[in-house]
């Protein structure tokens, strides 16, 4: 067997009220659209994948994000040209996304290029691209 890509990653946010704007804001500019928006949930499709954000229990509620801890340390979303990782950056900043390292190049793979942000609850989003299939090869 071998998997066709990713179905869907789903993050439980802390503020629901402060990260489901800036994710409308974030998905929908990278192409997916919302198929559930309602208050417990956004969830947006589009790109051979689906992204949805969630509200966090009660209990957990005003926790930040922590990156080592066990879970999710960071998403990244592939774009499909390396100019669309600067249009990307002054998208981000248009929208007041903490820039966590601006457009640079990596040694992850041949040519790999990329942009790191947070959300407002802090959960780490990169943008890269990396030419033809780079390691997927």
């Amino acid at each position: 067997m071998e998997i066709n890509g990713m179905a869907h990653v789903i993050l439980t946010v802390s503020n629901f009220e402060k990260c489901v704007p800036f994710y409308e804001k974030l998905l929908t500019y990278l192409g997916l659209k919302p198929v559930i928006n309602s208050d417990q949930m956004l969830y947006c499709v589009g790109g051979r994948t689906a992204v949805g954000i969630m509200r966090c229990a009660d209990q957990h509620r005003g926790e930040p994000f922590v990156q080592n801890r066990i879970g999710l340390h960071h998403l990244c979303l592939r774009a499909r040209e390396r100019g669309d990782i600067d249009e990307a950056h002054r998208f981000l900043q248009s929208i007041g996304a903490k820039i966590v390292h601006p457009p640079e190049d990596g040694p992850w793979a041949p040519g790999y290029y990329s942009v790191l942000f947070e959300d407002p609850d802090g959960i780490r989003i990169e943008i890269n691209h990396v030419p033809g299939k780079g390691l997927l090869a």
